[in-house]
């Protein structure tokens, strides 16, 4: 049974899901920055997952990357799968501009968090319900609805 690891609830948004991965939303509005989680227990590292849930992932991480630098107008993307707090294996996806707070720095505490508000989650899911179609499945609250 799989089981979202409890700081990765706490820090993030549900957003929703892809047929092997969980979609978070980072709640620090200072960049967009997004988490695949593929739903496996137990699971630290990429290489741990079945071959096929490993192309599964790269499909998916794929997909995000390409859909975010196209919604969110990226200057560059930042894709990392750290694991040196959170042990869950879960991939980074994060949208970076050259004038964001951080650049040209890693975004991890170079500036403090800064909450998103529930109008800015609701733009961030606008954004994304257009684009991200082909085998996701929405759990965010619906905007508008």
């Amino acid at each position: 049974m799989f089981r979202l690891h409890e700081q990765l609830a706490q820090d993030c948004f549900e957003l929703g899901t892809f047929p092997l991965c969980r979609l978070l939303l980072m709640n620090d509005s200072n960049y967009p920055w997004f988490i695949l989680v593929p739903q496996r227990q137990g699971v630290s590292e990429i290489y741990q997952l079945s071959v096929a849930d490993q192309q599964q992932l790269l499909r998916e991480s794929s997909h995000l990357a390409k859909i975010l630098a196209e919604v969110f107008a990226a200057d560059k993307l930042n894709v990392a799968a750290l694991g040196n707090v959170v042990p869950q294996l879960h991939v980074h996806h994060v949208v970076r501009y050259h004038g964001d707070a951080a650049w040209p720095a890693p975004v991890w505490g170079k500036v403090p968090m800064h909450p998103y508000t529930d109008a800015g989650v609701a733009l961030v899911l606008e954004r994304l319900r257009g684009a991200l179609q082909e085998g996701f499945v929405f759990t965010g609250q619906p905007v508008d609805e």
